[in-house]
């Protein structure tokens, strides 16, 4: 191969989802609004937890950490997704491509693990309640939470450290609305069956295998509230453990879809259309399905608001 064909690239165009300037605009506030939404949610439920000691419990510690990966994740892609809507020129600079992809590489997969803790968590104590607490002490709290950073972060280093050492050559357009892992890995000028290897096995062990405990963790919660005698308790139980069941299928199901599924792979604009799932609705429906809609976090919200307002009143006079 001649040496023109061998020069490395030293940044990137990412062609989006529309090349169409009145779609890019109206796509721009769209987004903007959303992502607005997304941090002050997470961002209130993170606040919340902190100032009420009554959710100092397991659950909502792994929520907080939940909310931090969920804002962290949106602000690694659509900060960047936003300027280029307004962009003539969309490029974005090698080490900055690299960065992206590590980053939110690896906060997929910590939310992808931390999702199976939550289920654990859960299954303790609707399964196991009156040793719940001796069982989720804080200690393994703590561990769990550092295994699911550690791990997404680990491999996303990885990935991303094999990825970028695979030659560009001249391709320097990415059909995606990121430095998505995929849309990278298709750059290459040289043989990527390696690569593809990687990808898979890291999607086993940080998807397919969290999965699956999240499946065995609801089906014993399940059969545990089949069990109970008071319908208004069953129902009650449903509805909010159906909530949650929903946002995890969906989450692991279209990675698994996208990085998983065997030929034919997902067309680019399924790739695309996923990746806005992750960026943009996922981060701003898991503080309203995990916590917005809990009894205890309504009870502290309206104890926050009471507080305030009676500040208010006090400075008033």
């Amino acid at each position: 191969m001649g040496a023109d064909n061998q020069t490395w690239v030293r940044g990137f165009i990412l062609l989006g989802l529309s090349s169409d300037w009145a779609t890019q605009v109206a796509l721009f506030v769209l987004f903007s609004v959303t992502y607005l939404l997304t941090l002050l949610g997470n961002v209130l439920v993170v606040l919340l937890i902190r100032l009420d000691s009554r959710l100092h419990t397991p659950m909502y510690f792994f929520l907080t950490n939940l909310s931090l990966v969920d804002v962290s994740y949106a602000t690694s892609i659509v900060p960047q997704m936003l300027v280029h809507f307004l962009a003539e020129h969309k490029g974005i600079p090698y080490v900055s491509c690299a960065a992206q992809l590590f980053f939110s590489l690896g906060l997929g997969g910590i939310e992808f693990v931390l999702l199976a803790v939550m289920a654990y968590d859960r299954y303790v104590a609707v399964c196991d309640p009156l040793r719940y607490s001796v069982i989720m002490h804080g200690g393994l709290c703590a561990r769990l939470a550092i295994t699911s950073w550690v791990s997404g972060s680990v491999n996303s280093l990885v990935q991303t450290t094999i990825t970028f050492q695979l030659p560009m050559c001249t391709n320097k357009y990415i059909d995606h609305i990121s430095c998505e892992l995929l849309a990278v890995v298709r750059l290459a000028c040289v043989d990527t069956s390696s690569n593809e290897v990687a990808i898979m096995v890291s999607s086993i062990v940080l998807l397919m295998t969290p999965f699956c405990l999240v499946l065995l963790s609801y089906i014993r919660i399940i059969s545990t509230i089949l069990k109970i005698q008071s319908t208004e308790g069953r129902k009650k139980a449903f509805h909010t453990r159906a909530s949650h069941l929903t946002v995890v299928v969906l989450c692991y199901g279209m990675a698994i879809f996208t990085y998983i599924q065997p030929n034919p792979s997902p067309s680019v604009l399924q790739e695309k259309l996923i990746s806005v799932f992750y960026a943009i609705l996922m981060p701003v429906l898991n503080p309203m399905i995990y916590s917005l809609r809990n009894k205890e976090v309504k009870g502290a919200w309206q104890k926050l608001l009471g507080q305030l307002s009676g500040l208010t009143s006090k400075v008033a006079t």
